[in-house]
Protein backbone atom coordinates (compact mmCIF):
# COMPACT_ATOMS: atom_id res chain seq x y z
CA UNK A 1 0.00 0.00 0.00
CA UNK A 2 2.84 2.40 0.84
CA UNK A 3 4.49 1.88 -2.55
CA UNK A 4 1.20 2.72 -4.27
CA UNK A 5 0.96 6.04 -2.38
CA UNK A 6 4.58 6.88 -3.24
CA UNK A 7 4.05 6.02 -6.92
CA UNK A 8 0.82 8.05 -7.15
CA UNK A 9 2.53 11.08 -5.58
CA UNK A 10 5.45 10.64 -7.98
CA UNK A 11 3.20 10.47 -11.04
CA UNK A 12 1.30 13.58 -9.95
CA UNK A 13 4.56 15.46 -9.30
CA UNK A 14 5.94 14.55 -12.72
CA UNK A 15 2.63 15.49 -14.34
CA UNK A 16 2.66 18.91 -12.69
CA UNK A 17 6.31 19.45 -13.61
CA UNK A 18 5.74 18.69 -17.30
CA UNK A 19 2.61 20.82 -17.65
CA UNK A 20 4.30 24.00 -16.45
CA UNK A 21 4.31 26.60 -19.22
CA UNK A 22 7.70 27.14 -20.83
CA UNK A 23 6.74 30.24 -22.79
CA UNK A 24 7.89 28.82 -26.12
CA UNK A 25 5.72 25.75 -26.46
CA UNK A 26 3.06 26.22 -29.12
CA UNK A 27 1.44 22.84 -28.46
CA UNK A 28 1.05 23.27 -24.72
CA UNK A 29 -2.70 22.55 -24.61
CA UNK A 30 -2.36 19.29 -26.53
CA UNK A 31 0.60 18.26 -24.41
CA UNK A 32 -1.37 18.98 -21.23
CA UNK A 33 -4.31 16.86 -22.43
CA UNK A 34 -2.10 13.87 -23.25
CA UNK A 35 -0.17 14.24 -20.03
CA UNK A 36 -3.38 14.50 -18.02
CA UNK A 37 -4.66 11.30 -19.63
CA UNK A 38 -1.34 9.63 -18.88
CA UNK A 39 -1.48 10.68 -15.23
CA UNK A 40 -5.03 9.32 -14.84
CA UNK A 41 -4.13 6.00 -16.51
CA UNK A 42 -0.91 5.72 -14.48
CA UNK A 43 -2.74 6.33 -11.20
CA UNK A 44 -5.45 3.80 -12.08
CA UNK A 45 -2.78 1.26 -13.05
CA UNK A 46 -0.99 1.77 -9.74
CA UNK A 47 -4.15 1.53 -7.63
CA UNK A 48 -5.71 -1.31 -9.66
CA UNK A 49 -2.80 -3.30 -11.18
CA UNK A 50 -5.10 -6.02 -12.49
CA UNK A 51 -6.87 -3.41 -14.63
CA UNK A 52 -3.80 -3.00 -16.84
CA UNK A 53 -3.50 -6.77 -17.31
CA UNK A 54 -7.22 -6.98 -18.14
CA UNK A 55 -6.86 -4.20 -20.71
CA UNK A 56 -3.73 -5.83 -22.16
CA UNK A 57 -5.58 -9.12 -22.58
CA UNK A 58 -8.49 -7.26 -24.17
CA UNK A 59 -6.27 -5.88 -26.94
CA UNK A 60 -4.24 -9.05 -27.41
CA UNK A 61 -1.15 -8.48 -25.26
CA UNK A 62 -0.26 -11.16 -22.72
CA UNK A 63 0.59 -9.07 -19.66
CA UNK A 64 0.02 -5.54 -18.44
CA UNK A 65 3.77 -5.05 -18.00
CA UNK A 66 4.29 -5.89 -21.68
CA UNK A 67 1.64 -3.38 -22.69
CA UNK A 68 3.33 -0.76 -20.53
CA UNK A 69 6.69 -1.52 -22.17
CA UNK A 70 5.20 -1.18 -25.66
CA UNK A 71 3.59 2.13 -24.72
CA UNK A 72 6.89 3.43 -23.32
CA UNK A 73 8.78 2.42 -26.47
CA UNK A 74 6.19 4.23 -28.58
CA UNK A 75 6.37 7.32 -26.37
CA UNK A 76 10.17 7.28 -26.61
CA UNK A 77 10.05 7.12 -30.42
CA UNK A 78 7.60 10.03 -30.53
CA UNK A 79 9.89 12.00 -28.21
CA UNK A 80 12.96 11.30 -30.34
CA UNK A 81 11.10 12.26 -33.51
CA UNK A 82 9.76 15.54 -32.15
CA UNK A 83 13.11 16.44 -30.60
CA UNK A 84 14.87 15.80 -33.91
CA UNK A 85 12.38 17.97 -35.80
CA UNK A 86 12.71 20.76 -33.22
CA UNK A 87 16.51 20.64 -33.44
CA UNK A 88 16.39 20.87 -37.25
CA UNK A 89 14.15 23.95 -37.01
CA UNK A 90 16.42 25.55 -34.41
CA UNK A 91 19.51 24.89 -36.51
CA UNK A 92 17.86 26.45 -39.56
CA UNK A 93 16.91 29.51 -37.53
CA UNK A 94 20.45 29.85 -36.13
CA UNK A 95 21.84 29.66 -39.67
CA UNK A 96 19.45 32.39 -40.83
CA UNK A 97 20.36 34.60 -37.89
CA UNK A 98 24.09 34.09 -38.46
CA UNK A 99 23.66 35.08 -42.13
CA UNK A 100 21.68 38.19 -41.16
CA UNK A 101 24.32 39.22 -38.62
CA UNK A 102 27.11 38.71 -41.15
CA UNK A 103 25.30 40.74 -43.80
CA UNK A 104 24.53 43.50 -41.28
CA UNK A 105 28.19 43.68 -40.23
CA UNK A 106 29.30 43.75 -43.86
CA UNK A 107 26.93 46.57 -44.72
CA UNK A 108 28.11 48.56 -41.68
CA UNK A 109 31.74 48.11 -42.73
CA UNK A 110 30.87 49.38 -46.22
CA UNK A 111 29.39 52.53 -44.74
CA UNK A 112 32.06 53.11 -42.08
CA UNK A 113 35.28 51.13 -42.70
CA UNK A 114 37.10 50.17 -39.49
CA UNK A 115 40.10 52.22 -38.48
CA UNK A 116 43.32 50.90 -36.97
CA UNK A 117 42.03 51.83 -33.53
CA UNK A 118 38.83 49.77 -34.08
CA UNK A 119 40.84 46.78 -35.34
CA UNK A 120 43.10 46.85 -32.26
CA UNK A 121 40.02 47.02 -30.01
CA UNK A 122 38.37 44.02 -31.74
CA UNK A 123 41.61 42.03 -31.45
CA UNK A 124 41.64 42.63 -27.68
CA UNK A 125 38.05 41.32 -27.33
Amino acid sequence: MLIQVILVIGVIAVGIFFTRPTGSDSHLALRRLFLGAFVVVAILSIIFPTWLTWFANLIGVGRGADLLLYALVLAFLVFVSTTYRRNVQINRRITQLARQITLAKASLEDVDPPTEKDEKRSDED
